[in-house]
């Protein structure tokens, strides 16, 4: 397999267990994507955090994956627009305490805003669209670094996406600062010693929630479902990824939806 080929890894999925004995926390893991992501990693073996500020759909997303006999996930409800850096710490303790480890994590929770021109932005919204996308998951990121280095094959992925454009502000922002977090992690944890397999995933449009509240004129039968992506995420989680680190992958344009 050509590994970095989208096409290729849309299609991937791992061995039978491929990802037993590994712990991976998945923010925004109550819907769309992190849902789909989270469903795919417990089939793999994983024992899954379930990271949402929303606990009645996380109950559900927990369910599913009980009732498939997967490994038994966790759940940690958490807003990270409120957070604070010791809800952080206090988590990564949770984490080591309950479950001994940590081996991969997803930074998928992801919350716009408002669609408006940066002229009439309300101050007070820009601080917590920055705070929700940007500043939590660095320091979430910051408080679970040790276990990741310690995991000897930690992994972090990041949903990227695209949004430097007119009209998604505070947004826009913080998904280019998420595009510098994969370039700046990923060099300082390039080595053996400590070494974090660190990339991003633009998946491009996808019926999701989220889309849906952007774009209400839009036709989601013609947008791929969030089960069709979680190929890649499988991949730079696992070990079949080796020492691909630094990557951001595209895959707009490249799925046909169903």
């Amino acid at each position: 397999m050509s590994e970095l080929d989208p096409s290729t890894l849309l299609a991937y999925r791992p061995a039978a267990e491929g990802l037993a004995g590994r712990v991976i926390l998945v923010t925004g893991a109550a819907e769309g994507i992190g849902r789909a992501v989270s469903l795919a990693a417990a089939g793999a073996g994983a024992t899954v955090i379930l990271l949402d500020r929303d606990i009645k759909r996380l109950e559900k997303v927990y369910d599913t994956i009980e009732s498939d006999g997967s490994p038994q996930p966790a759940i940690y409800p958490l807003n990270l627009e409120g957070a604070t850096v010791k809800d952080y710490a206090d988590l990564a303790d949770n984490v080591l305490q309950s479950l001994g480890r940590l081996d991969g994590m997803v930074l998928n929770a992801g919350w716009a805003g408002t669609l408006t021109p940066l002229k009439y932005y309300d101050p007070e919204l820009w601080v917590q669209v920055i705070q929700a996308n940007l500043n939590g998951p660095v320091m979430l990121t910051q408080a679970v670094l040790p276990m990741l280095e310690s995991s000897g094959r930690g992994s972090v992925v990041i949903s990227t996406q695209n949004a430097r454009k007119a009209f998604w502000g505070a947004f826009g922002v913080a998904k280019a600062g998420q595009d510098a977090l994969i370039d700046i992690l990923s060099r300082e944890h390039s080595g053996e010693q400590g070494f974090i397999r660190v990339n991003g995933i633009d998946t491009g449009p996808v019926r999701t929630r989220f889309r849906a509240l952007h774009y209400p004129g839009e036709n989601p039968a013609l947008l791929p479902t969030p089960e069709q992506v979680v190929g890649p995420y499988l991949y730079f989680l696992g070990p079949d990824a080796g020492q691909i680190t630094g990557q951001n992958l595209s895959l707009e344009g490249l799925i046909e939806p169903v």
